[in-house]
This record gives C-alpha cells, structure tokens and sequence, in this order.
C-alpha cells in the first residue's frame, strides 16, 4: 500500500492538523516530573479561587445528592431539548440584564425589560463544543473570519477545521473598524474575548454596542466570548443583544465561574430563530443527566450572576490579582498586566530565560504556568498566571526566586563551558562589547566569566556582598566584584580549566589557588597589583 497522504481518506486540510495548547496538564506534568498530582500546584488554568459551591454547605448544594438523583435518568437517553438546563440558563443571564437595566438605557438602543428564554439557548458540552458547532454553522471552505490576537486559541482551532481563512488583526484595531472596512474584508464572523484571554483587558458595554451596530451592518456575526464575565463585570456583558439581533452572538462557560472543568458544561445564546437552528444542528443528547442537574443547579442560585457566591468570588479574585500584581512588579523584569480577572499575563521580555524553559523549571518545582507560544503575537515572552488563594499565591511567589537561583547556577554552568569551547577553538572576544552592559565593573575587563562559576562565593572580600531582596530577605550581588574579570586571572582559572578532570574539583582547586590568594592578599605578582589599581579607582570613582 502507498504510504502519502493521497491514500489517507481525511479532508488534506485535517490530515497535517494541530490542535490547541491549553494549560491543566497536572496528570501529564506528574508523570513528566515524577509527582504526584497533590503535590502540583495549578497556575496554568484559569478557574475561580473561591472554589465551587459545593465546597460553600451554605449555598445548599450536595454534589453527591445530585449525582444520585441523575442516576436513574442514565439508564434512558436525555431528553435532547433540555429544558431544565435552558431555562436555568435564560434565567441566569436575565438576572444580569435586570441588575443593569439603568446602564442598557443610559447607552440606547438596548432595554432594560429585555427578558430571554429556553428559545435563546444552546446547551454545549463545555464552550469548545459550541464555538465548533457555530463555526459549523455558519462557515463554508474559504470564507473569512476576523481574530484580533493575542487571544484564545479554539477560535482559530475550529475555523481552520472548516477550512475558513484566517484574518488576523491587532486587538488595538478593533476600537478603529468600520462598516467599510468589514464589508471590504467580507468575514462572516468577528470574535471578541471579554475579558479577553490572555491580557485579560476587558472592554466597556458601550463600545461592544457600537461594535454590535457595525456588525450587523456588515452582516459580519459579533461572536462574543464571555466566558470570564461572571468573575470579572458582568455589568459588560451584551448578552441581552441577542433578543433583537440576529448578528451577535454569545457564549458562556460555566467551568470558569464554578470551577467546574471536569464535568464540561457551557452555552451559547442566539436570537430564537438562530438558536432554534443550531439546537436543530448540535450533537444529539450532548448533555449527560449529571451535566444537565448539575448546570441548572448552579445556574439557579438566588441572584444568578450576582448571587451572593459570585460576588464574593469577584472580591476575592480582583483582590488576589491586585495582590499577584503588586508582588510581580516587585520582580526584576517581570511586568504584569491589568488585573481584571482570574488571570494576570506577565511580559518577561526583559529576562533572559525564556517563557518554554521558565514554563519548565516552575513545573519541576511543582508549579504550573500558562506558556503564552501559541498565542499569536506574544511568543516566548510572556507568561500568564491564574489568580488563586493566598497561601497559593504566596506559595507561587516564593517559589520564583527558587527557580530563577537554579537557572542561574545552569546558566553560568552553560556559560563555562561555552567560554571553554570558544577558547579551545582560539575565537573568544573577551570584551564582548557589543553587550549593553559593558563594561559592568571596569574598563578593559575580562568577560570570559559573565556568569561566575563560583557563584554565591559570599566573601566579601572581592566586593560582592549581600543585599536586601525586593521579595524581603538577603540575596547575594556581584555587582561590584571584580576579581573574576581580571585578565591575568581569567588566563589562570582557563589553562587549569583547560587540563581533563572533574569541572567541580577543578574550581575548588581554582578558588583555593588563583581567587583566595587575591582576596586575602597573600599575592605579590602582578594579578595582585592589578586587583589593587582596579580596587583604588573604583573607591575613587565609584559608580
């Protein structure tokens, strides 16, 4: 048989497919590691801090109980209209649209009595499935559709399986479209995140009204992803829109607010006509009984989205991702975002380490955070972090220095053996002056050793000496250290450095032989001079 992709029965567009990254890897990361799984700690999923409520026995409800009254109801197919489900859904988005009916009229066109029903309602096994079905829906091979990036990557993952064509702009140009301008691109549908994953801005009700008129203009669908609304403002939400428009369209996620990711359950909300077609469309019976009781549970808490339950959940993450903020900003190099929800993005671009090997190293110290790679525009140079309790946050903070104190050692280790290669071969530049922070302790300095291999020596004799961390503590510097760049010192440790034997032996010989001497100044020769001139200016002029 021939083995090429002509005899592969597939569409040749899903034969070479990737799918999307996302976080939650806790089993695979176990096994990677060797952990166990409750020795993880999981930054990378961005779920509510608060836990479900049925952690909270005030808020009444009994997982438990609610298994045993599904299961008798498993021993015949769900009733595929789901009503239970699409009533408590309606319900719960009614009671958002009744706490800000006074923003729906101050902004026009929208109503403050909008009520929407079971007739709006997509049940969804988890958002996924209903961002697929609506792609489905409404694309044909080679249509358009507009993803401002970075975003999430799903929107991406279902279009292309459709075979649509990707028109990717930045998220600062959706403020700017115009009806010319979406009519001239011709895409069927637009996607908005809000709050958006992964910046985590959130964008105002208003603006996301003036983007629906547009839309619907250039008969281009507003697909408005609202999965973090709940956690975040609901005040933003649009989902009224839908009872009047038939080019918005929304959808929500109950895994986010309710901490609920294992059990899958979400929906999307449409006008009548449109939701009628896709729950004509959807996978049949797409809801087990458990899925169905369990989401009409938690939809129907007294005060829907403002229940007494997601308010204090909103509390306690705006106050947490203050909090995460706050103490990233402390870090060198760290820059965190807005802090709007369940999540914070943090450019790291500044560092040298990059998000994959950051990603890594956290993971071995059994923390998980997001790698941003697959989200476009944003590469190796940003991470994102969820926002969780307290103790975790805190957990998580003194843990970077942990892990920043290993790739220092591995980096230098790296450097050392670079700097040995690069000598062997005759070809070091021992000034590397094109790096932006020469000369870092003198004029004419050595850079063989950018990274000392005897890091942290903690003598102070040689000028490094112990300051006070931004994360509280002392951590050693070597900022005003200037032995190892000494030339003449730099040529003895490189020809013992040179001789075969175990790296380690060979600088404790090294720091006992060539480093101890000059700190304790037992050497007259020249290296000893050296060290002396450099040390009189420096305490002439210091910097």
């Amino acid at each position: 048989m021939r083995d090429d992709m002509s005899q592969n029965p597939l569409k040749k567009h899903i034969q070479s497919f990737q799918g999307c990254l996302h976080g939650g890897l806790i089993k695979e990361n176990a096994e990677k590691y060797g952990l166990s799984e409750d020795e993880i700690l999981d930054f990378s999923a961005n779920l509510n801090p608060f836990k479900t409520p049925f952690d909270h026995p005030e808020y009444g409800l009994n997982f438990l109980k609610l298994a045993a009254e599904s299961y008798p109801e498993t021993y015949n197919y769900p009733d595929n209209r789901y009503l239970k489900f699409r009533e408590a859904a309606a319900t719960f988005l009614n009671s958002g649209i009744a706490a800000n009916g006074d923003i729906n009229n101050a902004n026009g066109g929208t109503k403050a009595n909008v009520r929407l029903t079971k007739e709006n309602i997509i049940p969804g096994n988890g958002s996924t499935e209903i961002i697929r079905l609506f792609c489905q829906c409404v694309l044909n091979e080679g249509d358009k559709v507009i993803i401002p990036y970075p975003t999430f990557g799903e929107y991406e993952i279902q279009c292309r399986l459709q075979n649509a064509e990707i028109v990717y702009i930045p998220q600062e140009k959706v403020e700017t479209l115009t009806v010319d301008e979406l009519k001239e691109i011709g895409a069927k549908i637009l996607f908005i995140c809000n709050p958006n994953n992964p910046t985590a801005v959130l964008r105002k009700r208003e603006d996301l009204i003036k983007l629906a008129e547009i839309c619907e203009k250039s008969k281009t669908v507003l697909f408005m992803d609202e999965a973090f609304i709940e956690i975040s403002d609901p005040d933003q939400s649009v989902c009224d829109l839908v009872a009047d428009h038939k080019f918005v369209f929304i959808m929500r996620s109950l895994t986010k607010c309710f901490e609920i990711p294992g059990i899958r359950l979400g929906f999307g909300a449409a006008h009548p006509e449109i939701a009628a077609a896709l729950n004509n469309a959807r996978l049949s019976w797409n809801l087990s009984p458990l899925q169905e009781n369990v989401g009409a549970a938690l939809m129907s808490m007294g005060g829907g989205v403002n229940s007494d339950y997601l308010i204090k959940s909103r509390e306690l993450i705006l106050k947490e991702a203050n909090f995460l903020k706050d103490e990233l900003s402390k870090v060198w190099g760290f820059k965190p975002g807005v802090a709007t929800t369940n999540f914070l993005l943090v450019d790291i671009s500044e560092r040298t380490v990059k998000s994959t090997e950051l990603v890594e190293r956290f993971a071995k110290n059994g923390i998980l955070i997001r790698n941003c790679i697959s989200f476009k525009g944003l590469g190796e140079d940003f991470i994102r972090i969820a926002v969780r309790t307290r103790p975790e946050n805190e957990k998580f903070i003194k843990t970077i220095p942990i892990v920043f104190d290993e790739w220092a050692k591995d980096f230098a280790d790296s450097e050392l053996k670079s700097a040995l290669t690069t000598h062997k071969k005759g070809l070091q530049q021992n000034k590397r002056e094109t790096c932006e922070y020469y000369p870092c302790h003198f004029e004419g300095q050595d850079c063989t050793f950018c990274y000392c291999p005897f890091y942290p020596c903690k003598d102070e004799r040689g000028g490094g000496k112990y300051i006070q961390s931004s994360k509280g503590g002392q951590v050693w510097s070597c900022v005003d250290c200037y032995v190892p760049h000494i030339p003449p010192v730099v040529e003895k440790m490189l020809e013992g450095l040179m001789e075969d034997g175990d790296t380690e032996e060979i600088l404790k010989k090294e720091w006992d032989e060539i480093i101890l001497p000059i700190m304790e100044e037992r050497d007259s020769d020249h290296v000893l001079a050296v060290c002396r001139r450099i040390k009189e200016e420096k305490d002439k002029n210091p910097k």
